[in-house]
């Protein structure tokens, strides 16, 4: 097996392809040791001393460290403990872990809106978004004010550029597409 590595613009996290699929369908970010108890690879991970983060997507993880620690010690642990998982055959998840997120209700013209935003997001964002290791998932949706509230995950999440990526890409890309969004915000 053949592991390979990105930087991303986050320098505190690295991107880890491992030349299979990760999670069959949508993301996980777990954001301490006792949410990475739902997951055995994210556990093992979170194991190595230094660890703060682990991402899943569709064909990769990231893993953030902390500012303390340094990659030129942490990076072969994070590459076997990936190996070891995948060559053992573990499942990704324990029973019942995979649980996806509250989906939000809505109606009439806003469930338009919303969808529009939802399939920019999927088609157009979060690809792009992907390739830097991260993800963006929506939250919500306040048609009084125009607001969209949009989770950062994995690389994206700290990272020092995401603000202006939130802010002049994502932005002005659902501004010109989808006219009821006045601005964007990261939900934390």
């Amino acid at each position: 097996m053949f592991i390979q590595t990105e930087t991303t613009p986050n320098p505190q996290v690295l991107k880890f392809l491992p030349g299979r699929v990760v999670m069959e369908a949508g993301s996980r970010d777990f954001r301490s040791a006792e949410e990475a108890g739902a997951s055995p690879l994210a556990a093992a991970i979170f194991d190595l001393d230094g660890v703060n983060r682990v991402f899943f997507g569709a064909d990769f993880l990231t893993v953030g460290k902390l500012v303390s620690a340094d990659w030129d010690h942490l990076k072969a642990p994070v590459l076997a403990a990936i190996m070891d998982h995948f060559t053992s055959g573990q499942p990704l998840f324990g029973v019942g872990a995979e649980a996806a997120g509250d989906e939000g209700t809505y109606e009439g013209e806003t469930a338009q809106v919303v969808a529009e935003i939802r399939e920019l997001l999927d088609t157009r964002i979060r690809p792009a978004v992907a390739r830097d290791g991260g993800d963006i998932l929506f939250d919500r949706f306040e048609p009084d004010t125009g607001t969209v509230w949009l989770h950062m995950r994995g690389a994206c999440a700290g990272c020092p550029s995401s603000s202006a990526t939130l802010k002049s890409g994502v932005e002005n890309m659902l501004k010109h597409y989808v006219p009821e969004v006045v601005r964007v915000e990261q939900t934390l």
